[in-house]
C-alpha cells in the first residue's frame, strides 16, 4: 500500500492475516489502521518512547544513511526514512523481527528498506559507515556490551548514535579519578570510592532479568555515560529519564593514539 491510502477490505483482511502469522509483535505499530500488538502491556511501543526524544533528532535526513542495530519490526528505521533518509539498513540476528520489519515497511509504502540477518559483533562485515547508527535495547541483551560499542565506532559510526540502555541503580552523580590508585594515600587500605553508590557500575545478571534470559548486563546512569566515552562518543543530549536514551556524536577514543584499546588488529601466528 501506498502511505497513506486506506485499506479496502480484502488488504485489510490480507494485512491482518499476515500480522497474525509473525505474532508476537513487541514494536506495536498502525499499518495503514491495523495495529501489529492491540494487545500491548506498554501500549502505543516504542513510539511514546520516541516522543520524549524525537526532537532531538535531525527532522531533515536527506541524503543521510542510516543504520538501525537490533532493528526489531524496523520502527525506528521507518521512523527514519520518513524524515527523508536516502539509505536506511535495519540488522538483526532474529529471523522473526526482521520478517516482521519487511512486512511493515512494505504495508507503509517504504520498499527500500533494506533488512539483513546480522549480528552488532559483525558490523565490520558490513564495510560501510552510517552518518546516523541507531542502537537501542541492545546493549543489556549483550554478554559483551563494551565490544559492540568499540564495533560500532571501529566500523559504522560516522557522526550521530542514538543509543539506549536499560539502566538501574543510582543516577547520583559521581565523578570517578582519572587514575585509580591501588590505596588511599599513605596507607594500605584501598579506596573507597568503588562503594560508592554512583561509581560506574555494570550490574551483571546471571539468570533471568523479567522471565527474559538474555539480559546480561545492566549498567546505572554513571556506567552507561562512562562506557559511551570510552568508546569514543560524546555525548550532546542525555534524556534525564529511566529510558536512558543517549545522542551522541563521534569523537576520538581515549588513549586511542597508544595504539589498538580493545579492538584488536587481526595477528599471525606466533
Amino acid at each position: 500500500m501506498k502511505p497513506g491510502r486506506d485499506l479496502a477490505p480484502d488488504e485489510r483482511v490480507d494485512l491482518e492475516a499476515r500480522i497474525a502469522a509473525l505474532a508476537p509483535w513487541f514494536h506495536n505499530m498502525n499499518l495503514g489502521g491495523v495495529w501489529t500488538a492491540p494487545d500491548h502491556f506498554l501500549g502505543d511501543y516504542p513510539n511514546f518512547k520516541f516522543a520524549r526524544f524525537e526532537a532531538h533528532l535531525p527532522a531533515d535526513l536527506s541524503g543521510k544513511s542510516v543504520l538501525d542495530i537490533g532493528c526489531n519490526a524496523g520502527f525506528y528505521a521507518i521512523e527514519m526514512k520518513k524524515r527523508g533518509a536516502a539509505r536506511v539498513l535495519g540488522i538483526d540476528s532474529d529471523p522473526r523481527y526482521l520478517a516482521q520489519g519487511r512486512l511493515a515497511a512494505d504495508a507503509l509504502g517504504f520498499t527500500d528498506i533494506e533488512f539483513r540477518d546480522l549480528s552488532v559483533y559483525d558490523v565490520g562485515a558490513l564495510g560501510e559507515r552510517f552518518d546516523v547508527v541507531i542502537f537501542m535495547g541492545v546493549l543489556y541483551h549483550l554478554r559483551h556490551p563494551l565490544l559492540a560499542l568499540d564495533l560500532i565506532r571501529e566500523h559504522v559510526a560516522d557522526d550521530i548514535l542514538v543509543f539506549q540502555t536499560l539502566q538501574r541503580g543510582t543516577g547520583a552523580p559521581f565523578e570517578p579519578p582519572t587514575d585509580h590508585p591501588f590505596y588511599l594515600p599513605g596507607t594500605l587500605d584501598p579506596p573507597t570510592y568503588f562503594d560508592e553508590p554512583g561509581y560506574p557500575k555494570l550490574h551483571f545478571v546471571e539468570r533471568e532479568y523479567a522471565h527474559d534470559w538474555t539480559n546480561w548486563w545492566i549498567p546505572n546512569r554513571a556506567c552507561a555515560e562512562a562506557m559511551l566515552r570510552s568508546a569514543g562518543f560524546s555525548i550532546e543530549t542525555a534524556v534525564a529519564d529511566e529510558d536512558g536514551v543517549y545522542i551522541c556524536r563521534v569523537a576520538d577514543v581515549p588513549y586511542g593514539n597508544l595504539g589498538p584499546v580493545a579492538v584488536y588488529p587481526a595477528k599471525g601466528r606466533i
